[in-house]
């Protein structure tokens, strides 16, 4: 097991939401250096157990998240900006809560977003997002800093 552990989140149903399990599909063909991925689909709050039996140094969640920003952008986001701000949101439970129940026995959590264009059930992903997942597959593939990456 990698010291770096990638939690996708979304819906492969729903359009853009299926930013998260189309990344992790790619990371199950080529798996990332330095990285185990892990799909959480709509549900990553009840993934906490194999999280945390993982022990990882570093967790990363990518999903989709409306950001208000062009289609594809990919952003940083701070734990309290997910609280303040509303997010569109598939999920069950709101990710600020997941970050807060492993944060304590996880050393980096960080929380990457990619702006969605169209979330609606039955559609395709649209072209925009699925090549910035690509590119940022790619960026982790070749030991992208991900402090490089804007914060929002």
């Amino acid at each position: 097991m990698n010291n770096n552990l990638i939690l996708t989140v979304g819906n492969s149903m729903m359009g853009d939401d299926g930013a998260g399990p189309y990344f992790a599909q790619l990371c199950r063909q080529v798996p990332l250096p330095n990285w185990t991925a892990l799909d959480g689909g709509t549900t990553p709050e009840n993934f906490v157990h194999q999280i945390r039996a993982m022990k990882p140094e570093r967790l990363m969640i990518f999903d989709a998240t409306e950001m208000e920003l062009p289609p594809g952008k990919i952003r940083r986001i701070d734990k309290d900006a997910i609280a303040e701000t509303i997010f569109v949101s598939t999920h069950t439970l709101p990710l600020n809560f997941l970050i807060e129940q492993l944060e304590d026995e996880i050393n980096e959590v960080l929380f990457i977003g990619i702006q969605p264009d169209l979330v609606a059930f039955g559609f395709p992903m649209t072209h925009a997002v699925k090549s910035a997942v690509e590119f940022f597959y790619d960026f982790l593939k070749n030991n992208g800093d991900l402090s490089e990456i804007s914060l929002f």
